[in-house]
């Protein structure tokens, strides 16, 4: 049961991903989450989140954030870092994941997600059926609900990251 939510992979930070072997496999674009996944929750893009969208065009990828925020939340941000986006997008729910992709003119073979939740980005992600990356949040402070969240989240990691040792 708890399955549905592992993600395909695991990493401390967005910032880590090795972006340039994802694009040698065949990979062209990337649909990101923004709050805890690219920056502190709330913050705006910052230099650092800049020069990785800087850098993955540079690599070739297309790149779409999909948030469950507001437009005057996402709209900047990815005019920041010249993004397409999608706002309210209403994770888990496959249908904003699959419109990222159309965006993007990619589909699911050639497509992946970052973000920082189990039970929006990565279920979402999982349902669409794209390789999705689950990141470490960026910043302990989020809201109420996200933090309810988390409790529950640790639980399925815990029994995610058992299961991978005991395969290695």
């Amino acid at each position: 049961m708890l399955r549905q939510f592992y993600p395909d992979d695991y990493v401390i930070s967005t910032y880590v991903i090795p972006f340039e072997e994802l694009y040698e496999k065949g990979y062209r674009g990337i649909i990101f989450d923004i709050d805890n996944t690219l920056v502190p929750h709330g913050a705006p893009a910052d230099r650092r989140s800049i020069q990785l969208f800087e850098r993955l065009r540079r690599i070739g990828f297309e790149t779409c954030l999909i948030s469950n925020n507001q437009e005057p939340r996402v709209k900047p941000f990815a005019d920041k870092v010249k993004s397409r986006y999608v706002f309210d997008a209403h994770k888990p729910s496959k249908k904003n994941y699959l419109k990222a992709m159309e965006l993007m003119k990619t589909d699911l073979q050639t497509t992946f997600f970052v973000g920082d939740q189990l039970f929006t980005d990565v279920w979402g992600a999982k349902r669409t059926g794209i390789y999705n990356i689950l990141v470490k949040p960026m910043h302990p402070k989020e809201e109420i609900q996200i933090v309810l969240k988390r409790k529950l989240e640790k639980i399925v990691l815990f029994f995610y990251l058992r299961n991978k040792a005991d395969r290695s």
